[in-house]
């Protein structure tokens, strides 16, 4: 299963003022904490106004945490639907940090105060004061999310499954928002900070049931997506037609994707992330599906007819990010002839296909590196050639696994051996072989997708070639 993760860097000012707006409400939490605190006392007094404190940014950061992942246009798009994950993932390290700290400090605080042990505090915390048994179930959502999101762990389950188990939080978060009211001494009997925390939660319930919900079904119904046919690409990788009605308000651009979900058995229950490979045009979309996994293995399967919920589009690896880094604008005098920067498009196996869409679509002088195990794991070949033709750019076929990274190999005095059969060259990444191919490369912006090994290896060919890192924008295959 792949997920799509970009991480250019926008030229909006959203990311700035998300992080302030993030920031200024922490500050707005410490501020409730310090308003209603006269003095703290002794140890005990110490440890439990440190849990006061890790409980209130806790379930600052619950809020902030589904916020992120709401889908909201504005967040995005203005920052890239990867740098969301990223800003997710992190909230969520902070968000258990916070929680388990609380639940560590307000016993040990308790414990003392009380003059019990700890075994007992918490038994008479959880049984005994309101809403602690909703706490404690959020507690122990909270950490089983935590667990199941951990790396290791996501790597042994299916992307649908750790999916719908993340599903987990929403109900963590509504649980833990009573008890932060019945219990927490900075909320009894101050209906502001009563209001402002039900102002807080409600926008964020808004934002998730209106993005998450109401509106991927408002699109089905107003859309009316359908297969429309399918075509084998090659051994594996099957492209899916799609049709439907007033298809260009969806506002979709090529590198951009979508969240789809086909009516068929076995494929309605999940919603999967795939790229556009094609321009949106005439009421038509395509993505491009390599098998790896269950669902896209399934998709080849599809009929024509066959009803499609899509949610999206979603991403900022579009022409949007050309221009958008300093060392962009500091070589855009060297770009193609209408003035705009050159482009050099990398992309590593299926990596092609939101590639293959702005290799149709971006203006200007535009290269493009296609990169493969074997010469027949190149995707929509000729549909590249016939682009290539047709605006005059270059297209490298690139084959990896003679000679390739994958195995360190470098054959000297050249970026590899070619086939006259296939047209592919055999090359190392390398920041040498790319300039052999692309000699002014440093005067290129660089949009480049593939999985994370390629652009792992991409990335540091690229920054010893002379490419800043704001001249690279690049997405990788993970979920």
């Amino acid at each position: 299963m792949r997920r799509f993760v970009h991480f250019g860097r926008p030229r909006s000012v959203v990311p700035l003022l998300a992080q302030t707006v993030i920031w200024a409400g922490a500050a707005g939490v410490l501020a409730l904490w310090w308003s209603d605190t006269a003095s703290v006392v002794g140890a005990a007094g110490w440890l439990t106004d440190a849990g006061r404190i890790t409980g209130l940014l806790a379930g600052y950061a619950c809020a902030v945490l589904v916020a992120l992942m709401a889908r909201t246009p504005v967040l995005d798009h203005g920052i890239g639907t990867d740098r969301l994950a990223r800003w997710h993932a992190m909230a969520g390290r902070y968000t258990i940090s916070l929680v388990l700290a609380h639940v560590l400090l307000i016993i040990w605080g308790y414990a003392l105060t009380s003059h019990t042990g700890a075994v007992d505090q918490t038994t008479a915390l959880v049984l005994h004061y309101p809403d602690m048994l909703k706490a404690t179930a959020a507690f122990l959502l909270l950490v089983g999310t935590a667990f199941v999101s951990a790396r290791a762990a996501r790597r042994r389950m299916r992307y649908e499954t750790w999916h719908y188990l993340h599903f987990a939080t929403y109900l963590a978060v509504f649980l833990a928002f009573f008890h932060q009211l019945a219990t927490g001494a900075d909320f009894v009997g101050n209906r502001a900070a009563q209001l402002a925390w039900y102002t807080l939660y409600l926008s964020v319930a808004a934002l998730i049931g209106w993005y998450r919900f109401l509106l991927p079904l408002r699109q089905a119904s107003r859309h009316r997506l359908r297969v429309a046919g399918l075509r084998h690409e090659s051994p594996g990788v099957v492209s899916v037609h799609l049709t439907g009605e007033r298809l260009s308000e969806l506002g979709a651009r090529p590198g951009q994707f979508f969240r789809w979900r086909f009516l068929a058995p076995g494929l309605w229950w999940t919603a999967n992330p795939y790229s556009l490979s094609a321009p949106p045009l005439d009421g038509r979309l395509r993505i491009t599906v390599k098998a790896a996994g269950g669902h896209s293995a399934a998709l080849a399967g599809l009929r024509p007819g066959t009803r499609v919920w899509a949610e999206g589009p979603y991403g900022a690896f579009t022409e949007a990010r050309r221009g958008s880094g300093r060392g962009s604008r500091r070589v855009s005098g060297n770009g193609s002839p209408n003035g705009s920067p050159k482009v050099l498009l990398l992309a590593g196996g299926t990596g092609i296909t939101p590639l293959r869409a702005l290799f149709e679509t971006l203006p200007g002088e535009v290269t493009l590196i296609y990169r493969a195990r074997r010469p027949e794991d190149f995707v929509l070949r000729a549909e590249l050639d016939a682009i290539a033709e047709a605006r005059g750019s270059v297209v490298h076929y690139v084959v990896s696994e003679a000679g390739g990274y994958e195995r360190g190999g470098y054959e000297p005095g050249g970026y590899g051996r070619g086939d006259q059969e296939t047209g592919a060259y055999s090359s190392p990444l390398t920041a040498r072989a790319l300039r052999r191919l692309v000699p002014d490369l440093a005067a290129h912006e660089v949009y480049l997708c593939g999985p994370p090994g390629m652009t792992d290896a991409a990335q540091l060919a690229l920054r010893a070639a002379g490419v800043t890192r704001r001249q690279i924008h690049y997405e990788s295959f993970e979920f």
